[in-house]
């Protein structure tokens, strides 16, 4: 790992940018390619109505994201080389403490840009895109307009910035943040029903979660928790009890 740290601090950027553009398109392909077969293996549990027929402009889109998302990374690249971001190489206990921090921060800063995103003078232009979706597949994670996609992965390089994360932890949490994205657009449950009763597990934000931000946009706005949603009056009221299932009032 420390050699392929030491490379990665030296390589020219004409090596680098293609790397990290392929690196950025695999995670593209392989999030899709599970999150369908999540959503074949669980297809008697629909959370959300089937989404229509794939569209040209959703594919677009979604190759515009792994653009972004690879200027993003560049920046990273650039930020780390100037010592602005600077990561531990531990693996212990510490490192695995990162994992739990960048999550909860990471959850409540995005919480808070999410629903900004979804202020009048925003939506229409920057948020509505992603929301012109609104019978999500697995492919709607990457469905962002690229001004709102730079402003996430902005907000991570502001994080890992000030709050010196392990490489472990930083990868650990990039991982779980694709996990979680592609599970909030299967458009299916995997998690059986007693999840929702579970006092801890059940603030852990799943398909259901999400799919009904996708058919109320006043309400669960948080990304791997519900706990600000919880905490802020957001979560929708009849949450809990309609885990699991596709609710009368959306359109099948």
């Amino acid at each position: 790992m420390e050699s392929l740290i030491s490379s990665l601090q030296t390589m020219p950027l004409w090596i680098a940018i293609p790397a990290l553009l392929l690196e950025n398109a695999i995670v593209l392909l392989l999030a899709i390619g599970w999150g369908e077969w999540v959503a074949w293996r669980y297809r008697d549990r629909r959370v959300s109505a089937i989404a229509p027929p794939l569209q040209r402009n959703e594919v677009l889109t979604a190759v515009s994201s792994v653009v972004t998302c690879t200027i993003i990374t560049v920046i990273g690249l650039f930020l780390w080389r100037w010592q602005i971001i600077r990561f531990r190489t531990d693996v212990g206990l510490w490192a695995w403490l990162d994992v739990l921090v960048l999550l909860l921060v990471m959850d409540l800063a995005m919480y808070f840009l999410h629903r900004l995103a979804h202020h009048p003078l925003f939506y229409s232009w920057l948020h509505r895109l992603h929301h012109d979706f609104d019978r999500p597949r697995p492919l709607t994670l990457f469905i962002l307009n690229p001004l709102e996609n730079l402003a996430f992965g902005s907000l991570w390089l502001v994080v890992i910035s000030l709050y010196n994360a392990s490489w472990m932890g930083m990868s650990i949490y990039l991982m779980l943040n694709v996990l979680f994205g592609t599970m909030g657009h299967l458009g299916v449950e995997p998690f059986p029903i007693w999840w929702g009763r579970v006092p801890v597990l059940r603030y852990i934000g799943g398909s259901s979660f999400h799919a009904r931000h996708h058919q109320d946009l006043a309400c669960n706005f948080g990304f791997y928790t519900l706990v600000w949603d919880k905490l802020f009056g957001t979560l929708r009221k009849d949450y809990f009890e309609s885990i699991g299932t596709v609710p009368d009032w959306v359109s099948k």
